[in-house]
C-alpha cells in the first residue's frame, strides 16, 4: 500500500510572485532535514520516519517548480541566463538530494531488505529521532518551544513541525505547538521516550534490539552514520560556497566527494563480503542501494557549488540571502607555530580566544575528522572548516596564521 495513499493528490503549480531568495534557503533547509530523516528511517527502521520523507520530498518538488518559474521570468537578457544558470543547478541538485532521500526512505517502505537488528548495532552515543502527534490534552499543546524549554530539561529538541501539508522548519523560541501537529523529535535515547509520553498522550514503547545475525555488523552501522554526516557537511558547504562565492569552500566540497565516493566503494564490498556468508543475502539488499544514494547526495553536492568552480559571478538573488545572515562558514588553514597549533577541541569548541565552532577537519595524512564525534588537537597543516560570525571568522583566520 502506498504510504500516503488516501491523501489529496499533487495539485497544480501555478506562477506566482515569489522570492527566490526565500525559495532557496528553504530548499536548503529541507534538503538537510531529508537527509537527517532519510538515514534516520533506516538505521531505526521506521516507517513513519520514511513516510514523512516522502511528504517532504512532495514539498521540496513544489519548490522546485515555484523556483524554476520565478527564475525564467527573471532572465531577460544573456548577463542574466549566465547568472542565472548556476541557481538552476542549486535548484536541480536539491531536488536530486531529495529524490536520493526519497529512494532511502522506500528501502525501509518497501521492505527492500534490512538486517533486522540495526538498531541494536547503534553506537550508545547515537541519539533517537521519533515521530509523534501533539495530542489535544498534551501539556505542550499551545505553548512556544522557549515556554516549554525542552531541549535545556531534558537534552531533547523539536527539529521539524508539519501542519497538515506545511512544514514549520528549524523552529526557534517563538514557534508555538499545537494540537495534531506532527513533531519530529531528536534526543538521547534516555529522555525522549518521556518526551514523547507527554507529546502524544500514548505509551512509548522502545523497540526491542535483536542480537546481531551478521558479523560485524556494528562497523556498517559506524558507517552508515558517517556518510549520513559526510553528506550533510558536504551539502552545508556547497550551499556555502555560493552564498559566500567562496572557492575554497567549493574545492573542499569536491576533497569531501572524494571521500565519500570511498567510503561508499568500502560499504559495498563489506556487504558483499557479509552476503556471502548471510543465510538469506536478500537481507542486505537495501544496503546496497543506501551506498548507492549516498553516491547520488555528494554528487548533488559538487553540482550545487559547480558555478563557484567555474568563477560565475553570484547572481545578486543569492547575495541578498548572504546579507540577512550573520553566521556564515570558514575555511581556514592551521599554519605551523600559530596560535591554534596544539590546541585542544572539545565538542567543536577550540580552546582558544574564539567563539568559532569546529565543525570538520581535514588533516593531510589522515583524511577528514568530525569534530562531533571525537575530541580533537590541531595540528600545524590542519584545515578547518568553521562555523561563527563574521567577525568571529576574521579573528579566528588570525589566530590560524602562522
Amino acid at each position: 500500500m502506498d504510504p500516503l495513499e488516501g491523501e489529496t493528490p499533487s495539485a497544480p503549480i501555478e506562477y506566482e510572485p515569489v522570492s527566490v531568495k526565500d525559495v532557496l534557503v528553504e530548499m536548503k533547509d529541507t534538503a538537510e532535514l531529508l537527509i537527517d530523516l532519510s538515514y534516520s528511517a533506516v538505521l531505526h527502521q521506521s516507517e513513519q520516519l520514511a513516510t514523512e520523507v516522502l511528504r517532504l520530498e512532495e514539498r521540496m518538488d513544489v519548490l522546485e517548480m515555484r523556483a524554476r518559474m520565478s527564475l525564467l521570468m527573471a532572465a531577460r537578457k544573456p548577463a542574466d541566463a549566465e547568472q542565472l544558470a548556476p541557481v538552476l543547478g542549486i535548484v536541480g541538485a536539491a531536488d536530486g538530494i531529495s529524490d536520493a532521500a526519497g529512494d532511502i526512505a522506500k528501502i525501509v517502505l518497501e521492505d527492500m531488505g534490512l538486517p533486522e537488528a540495526m538498531r541494536a548495532a547503534l553506537p550508545d552515543a547515537a541519539e533517537a529521532l521519533l515521530r509523534g502527534v501533539v495530542a489535544v490534552d498534551s501539556a505542550y499543546a499551545g505553548r512556544t518551544l522557549q515556554d516549554i524549554d525542552l531541549e535545556s530539561m531534558t537534552g531533547v529538541r523539536v527539529i521539524a513541525l508539519r501542519r497538515g501539508s506545511d512544514w514549520l522548519l528549524n523552529p526557534g523560541p517563538t514557534t508555538r505547538i499545537e494540537a495534531d501537529d506532527v513533531a519530529l523529535l531528536r534526543g538521547p535515547e534516555s529522555a525522549i521516550g518521556d518526551v514523547c509520553e507527554e507529546l502524544t498522550g500514548e505509551a512509548y514503547e522502545a523497540p526491542t534490539a535483536e542480537t546481531p545475525d551478521i558479523d560485524d555488523l556494528e562497523r556498517a552501522v559506524d558507517t552508515i552514520i558517517h556518510m549520513k554526516d559526510f553528506s550533510e557537511l558536504a551539502v552545508d558547504l556547497a550551499y556555502s560556497s555560493v552564498l559566500f562565492d567562496s572557492e575554497e569552500l567549493a574545492e573542499e566540497v569536491r576533497n569531501l566527494e572524494v571521500e565519500v565516493d570511498a567510503m561508499q566503494s568500502r560499504f559495498e564490498a563489506w556487504t558483499l563480503r557479509a552476503a556471502a556468508d548471510a543465510t538469506d543475502p536478500v537481507v542486505l539488499r537495501g544496503l546496497i542501494q543506501l551506498g548507492s544514494c549516498t553516491e547520488r547526495i555528494s554528487d548533488a553536492a559538487i553540482e550545487i557549488s559547480e558555478g563557484v568552480l567555474r568563477e560565475i559571478d553570484v547572481h545578486p538573488v543569492v547575495q541578498m540571502a548572504v546579507q540577512e545572515s550573520d553566521e556564515i562558514i570558514t575555511r581556514v588553514e592551521v599554519g605551523t607555530g600559530s596560535d591554534l597549533d596544539g590546541t585542544a577541541v572539545t565538542a567543536g569548541v577550540p580552546d582558544a580566544d574564539s567563539t568559532m565552532s569546529v565543525i570538520a577537519i581535514r588533516r593531510p595524512d589522515e583524511g577528514w575528522l568530525l569534530v562531533a564525534d571525537a575530541d580533537a588537537e590541531l595540528r600545524g597543516g590542519d584545515v578547518l572548516i568553521s562555523k561563527g560570525t563574521r567577525t568571529a571568522a576574521a579573528a579566528f583566520r588570525d589566530l590560524a596564521s602562522a
